[in-house]
C-alpha cells in the first residue's frame, strides 16, 4: 500500500506540467463559452447591473444606474419595449465587443501551451479580467440577497449573481498559476540561450 502511494504521488508530481497545460485549456473553454454567449440577448441583459455599477465599465453605457431596474428581462424572455431600451443603452454592442475580448483572452492563454511569451499575456489578462469581475462584489448591489423581509440579506448572503461571480477567485488563480509557469519557462530559454552563446563565444 505504501508503495502503491509513493507511484501515485510521483506520477501527480511528474505529470504537473501536463496539469497545467489542462489549466490553459479550461481557461480557453470557459472564455470561448461565456465570450460567446455575449453574443445572445439573454445574456447581454443579464450583465448589465454589473457593468452599469462598475466605475471601470459604466461609461460605456448611456443610461445611469439604476435606471436598468426597470427593464429588466428574465433569462428567455423578450419584451421588445425592454430591448429597446437595451439599444438605447448600448447593452448589446458593448456586449459583442465584451465578448470577444472575453475569447481573445481565452485564445491566447490556449496558445500558451505552445508559446511561453503568449503564456505569459495570456496569464496576466485572465488574472486582471478575474480582478474586474470581483470588484463586481464590492460595486453591484444584486450580488447579495435583497432585504425582502428575510433574516438573511446583504453582505455575506451571496445572490446567484454573487455566487458566479465569486468563482473568479478561482480563475484568478488560474490565472497567476499559468504566468508564473511562463515565466519559468522564459527565464529557462533566457539560460539556455545564454549558454549556447557563452559556448559559442
Amino acid at each position: 500500500m505504501k508503495e502503491l502511494t509513493q507511484n501515485l504521488l510521483v506520477q501527480l508530481a511528474d505529470a504537473q506540467r501536463y496539469f497545467i497545460h489542462f489549466l490553459r485549456i479550461s481557461i480557453f473553454i470557459v472564455m470561448a463559452w461565456i465570450g460567446g454567449l455575449k453574443a445572445f440577448q439573454y445574456e447581454a441583459d443579464g450583465i448589465v447591473p454589473f457593468v452599469a455599477n462598475s466605475p471601470f465599465m459604466s461609461f460605456f453605457y448611456s443610461k445611469e444606474a439604476p435606471e436598468y431596474a426597470q427593464y429588466k428581462n428574465k433569462e428567455g424572455e423578450v419584451v421588445p419595449e425592454h430591448i429597446a431600451w437595451h439599444r438605447e443603452n448600448n447593452t448589446y454592442a458593448f456586449s459583442y465587443a465584451l465578448g470577444a475580448v472575453i475569447i481573445a483572452i481565452g485564445t491566447v492563454t490556449l496558445l500558451g501551451i505552445f508559446s511561453a511569451k503568449l503564456d505569459l499575456v495570456g496569464g496576466l489578462l485572465t488574472f486582471g479580467m478575474s480582478l474586474v469581475t470581483l470588484s463586481f462584489l464590492v460595486t453591484t448591489p444584486e450580488v447579495y440577497v435583497p432585504d425582502l423581509g428575510g433574516p438573511d440579506h446583504g453582505f455575506p448572503y451571496l445572490s446567484g449573481a454573487g455566487r458566479l461571480v465569486l468563482k473568479d477567485v478561482i480563475m484568478m488563480a488560474g490565472g497567476l498559476i499559468v504566468a508564473s509557469d511562463a515565466a519559468r519557462r522564459l527565464l529557462e530559454e533566457n539560460r539556455v540561450r545564454a549558454e549556447k552563446a557563452s559556448v559559442g563565444g
